[in-house]
């Protein structure tokens, strides 16, 4: 399991999914990726950053995002 800031680019309230842009990466973004139903959509402004837990680091799609700081 490993831990990654990353920044919020886009959040679909709908399927309560987000896409974002890992730190230190200019160019890869990471779509669809699950939000913690705890996380108030109000709070998932765009360009906040946000910590993302990779349960399997091999595999994005067993990625999280557990929370939204400033």
């Amino acid at each position: 399991m490993s831990v990654r800031k990353a920044i919020l680019r886009s959040f679909d309230s709908g399927g309560y999914t987000a896409t974002v842009q890992l730190a230190g990466s200019h160019k890869i973004y990471l779509e669809g990726v699950p939000v913690a139903r705890n996380i108030p959509a109000g709070e998932m402004a765009l360009g906040r950053k946000v910590a993302v837990v990779f349960f399997d680091v091999h595999n994005a799609k067993e990625a999280v995002v557990i929370a939204v700081y400033t």
